[in-house]
């Protein structure tokens, strides 16, 4: 059965640091290209980062890049998202994705003072 659990969220002040990670099972990580999603309230869902199967291909929507890196640790099969100089408008469900197929069930990430 296929899992993807999300961790890391919770409440920031502005301007912190959090490291969001996605742990999977059930399923064959290394061979997915993987990617994070996030859901502000009352606003749709939007991309954020995408990481091929090896690591070496990441791709940044344009909104987030500069703040936001993707990683993976295939060894772990374990999906990352560092989130530096956080701000309110971050406020979202962050969401892991393997290959447009499977979600896990996100993690709340709060920024406010």
């Amino acid at each position: 059965q296929v899992r993807l659990v999300e961790s890391g969220g919770g409440l920031v002040q502005p301007g912190g640091y959090l490291r969001l990670s996605c742990a999977a099972s059930g399923f064959t990580f290394s061979d997915y290209g993987m990617r994070w999603y996030r859901q502000a309230p009352g606003k749709a869902r939007e991309w954020v980062a995408f990481i091929s199967d090896t690591g070496r291909t990441t791709v940044y929507a344009d909104s987030m890049k500069g703040r936001f890196t993707i990683s993976r640790d295939n060894g772990r099969s374990t999906l990352y998202l560092e989130i530096n100089s956080l701000k309110p408008e971050d406020t979202a469900v962050y969401y892991c994705n393997a290959g447009e197929s499977y979600w896990g069930k996100g993690t709340l990430v709060s920024v406010n003072s």
